[in-house]
């Protein structure tokens, strides 16, 4: 069973291959009592990816690793710069099925095979205060790599890490990198082990190495970085971050069709991102994701001008039923949230009957199995195809003529006329008298403010302050009518509840009393709406 430990470190530049530690005195760092000598640990890790580096690709690492008091199976998910979640299985020969299912979504049907084997000798310290709690873990490693597949290279270097021990303050690892520094020790290029070892066994760079070894250019005095020689961390530092950090190529988006396909991508990429969080049921991650399905399906439906529609309405069918498995858990979970409130809201005295035990049975049996099902969609083959026919939308666009447009024109025209449906529609909702026609009006008025939205979301980078005001006007409404269609479900459920009391010789009385406060919400709302929309109205649109 696998288990997660949040993982914030740091990795600084060590010297050459054979050099002496470079650690200063470290019990100056503030707050440090004492510096303990934990010894030296032998580690040798396997590390694993598809054969044109998905993984590494996406600042994955998914290892094997002996040695040390943390032997298993280790997958390292980024969650911010130096913060990165570490996710352990035991000891076994093959890849666990718990850990190849959450890099589904970068490998799809590719196999993980072994890349590069580092062997590590540990030299670990534990910074401790006053009290002799652990403040971080410091250590110097020397590190040999052996490629294991796409070439044959090997490499050799010594690297610091400053980990902070678990619920520690991070601050705590600015105190330790200002001491570091003073000492000329300065941050790694690389943002990982296995990052460095691909770069430095990389064929073209092994290439390179062995025709300076022949013409006897290797190793000579001042070439700081290779092994036995003398040069200053702080040129092995500069060295490698001179060929680490290329000129990036110019990417501003400057037509229409460039600003709307970056947006289809960041939605892209959010999907492929969150699946992780998804299967190990992180908070809000199911949301998120369905979110980044409507925001990229409504891209292609506002913005057919740019994006040939014959080929992404097809692929919004998929994303629209992926949104719909998504919703399955989500909705449940909104609605059930929404009945709790209404009934912790309710003076005691109007409580009356087994409310909230019925309540617990009825949303649980209405969620059972749907997390299973939900995790069986992100393994099965019609998302992983989808996932497919987004990577090959975004690398070769169906761009239609408007594209290569300015997108001050083509874009905002797109956006007027969302915002031209959503005034039809509020408008026509308004004229209707209040029941279930008017709540329908309503509901299809709000899923076209949200379009509105995210099609204003697109076009903020492009046509700035106006869309962002829009942005902001639609999530208004949205908000508004999405509180209406709440009631409306609320009510919907407490019909259902009643009459399971009702059948079971259970007191009623109190699904009535929430379902008429959940009615005055809706009439709440269609009363505020006029003035509402004649706020929007009088911004207008971009």
């Amino acid at each position: 069973m696998a288990d997660t430990k949040r993982e914030i470190e740091r990795k600084y530049e060590g010297p050459p291959a054979g050099g002496d530690a470079p650690l200063p005195d470290l019990t100056d760092v503030p707050g440090v009592s004492g510096v303990i000598d934990k010894g030296v640990a032998e580690l040798d890790a396997t590390y694993y990816d598809t054969a044109d580096q998905r993984l590494a690709t996406a600042s994955l690492t998914l290892r094997r690793r002996t040695g040390g008091d943390d032997a298993g199976w280790h997958l390292k998910l980024p969650v911010s710069e130096g913060v990165r979640d570490e996710i352990r299985a035991p000891l076994s020969d093959t890849v666990p099925e718990d850990l190849t299912a959450l890099v589904r979504s970068r490998i799809r049907e590719a196999e993980l095979v072994p890349v590069v084997r580092l062997l590590s000798a540990r030299d670990i310290r534990h910074l401790v205060d006053a009290s002799g709690t652990l403040l971080a873990e410091v250590s110097v490693d020397r590190v040999r790599a052996e490629r294991l597949s796409g070439g044959a290279g090997s490499a050799e270097w010594t690297e610091i890490e400053v980990e902070l021990a678990d619920d520690g303050d991070p601050a705590f690892l600015d105190k330790v990198e200002k001491k570091l520094r003073k000492a000329g020790i300065k941050r790694s290029a690389s943002a990982s082990k296995l990052a460095k070892a691909l770069d430095d066994t990389a064929p073209r760079k092994q290439e390179k190495l062995e025709k300076a070894e022949k013409s006897g250019k290797a190793g000579k005095p001042g070439k700081a970085g290779k092994a036995g020689t003398t040069g200053k961390v702080a040129d092995v530092s500069k060295a490698t971050t001179k060929a680490a950090k290329p000129e990036p190529p110019d990417s501003t988006p400057r037509t229409a069709g460039d600003h709307i396909l970056t947006y289809a991508r960041a939605q892209r990429d959010a999907i492929v991102e969150l699946d992780p969080a998804v299967r190990r049921d992180v908070p809000d991650s199911v949301h998120r994701m369905r979110v980044a399905t409507r925001r990229l399906r409504s891209t292609f439906r506002s913005y057919g001008k740019i994006l040939d529609r014959t080929v992404t309405d097809p692929i919004g069918v998929e994303l629209k039923w992926l949104a719909a498995e998504l919703g399955v858990d989500r909705d449940q979970e909104v609605l059930t949230e929404h009945l709790t409130t209404a009934l912790d809201d309710l003076p005691s005295d109007l409580v009356t009957g087994p409310v909230q035990a019925r309540l617990s049975t009825w949303s649980g049996a209405r969620r059972s199995g749907s997390r299973q099902h939900l995790i069986a969609v992100l393994d099965g083959k019609r998302y992983l195809d989808l996932l497919t026919t987004l990577d090959t939308l975004v690398a070769g666009p169906p761009l239609r003529e408007a594209a290569s447009k300015k997108p001050e024109k083509v874009i905002a025209k797109a956006v007027r006329k969302d915002f031209e449906k959503v005034a039809d529609l509020v408008g026509e909702a308004l004229e209707l008298p209040s029941g279930s026609e008017r709540d329908l009006a309503m509901h299809d008025a709000r899923k076209k403010a949200k379009r509105t939205r995210y099609a204003a979301e697109a076009a903020t980078p492009a046509l700035g302050d106006p869309a962002a005001d829009l942005v902001k006007s639609m999530k208004s409404l949205q908000t508004l009518l999405g509180d209406h269609q709440d009631s409306v479900m609320v009510r919907g459920a407490l019909r259902e509840l009643a009459t399971e009391a009702h059948e079971a010789g259970e007191n009623a009385f109190t699904y009535g009393v929430l379902y008429g406060r959940a009615e005055q919400r809706a009439a709440a709302v269609e009363a505020e709406l006029p003035g509402e929309w004649e706020a929007i109205e009088d911004k207008g649109a971009v």
